[in-house]
């Protein structure tokens, strides 16, 4: 098996893939900004949606949405857009 050298933003969009991931929802906040950025274009090859959410709430809801509905779901954040997200998360 060959090596892939990736940055680890994109280590964890490639596993989530590989997992079963086939909805992503995410907002860009320093220092996960890559991840959206990957998901963005890898989303569409793997057969996938993204979104981009308004916000960190959005992104949230979008995800436990999308999973309600039988999706592999995922969103990220740093620790601000997590404390964004408490609303949702409670």
């Amino acid at each position: 098996m060959a090596k892939i050298m990736m940055c680890g933003n994109d280590v964890i969009g490639e596993a989530a893939i590989h997992a079963g991931c086939t909805f992503y929802a995410g907002y860009p906040i320093t220092p996960q900004n890559e991840l959206p950025q990957y998901m963005s274009s890898r989303m569409t090859e793997a057969g996938g949606t993204f979104i981009q959410a308004e916000s960190e709430l959005a992104a949230i809801n979008l995800a436990f949405g999308a999973a309600a509905a039988g999706a592999g779901a995922m969103t990220s954040s740093s620790s601000p857009g997590i404390s964004l997200k408490q609303e949702g998360i409670s």
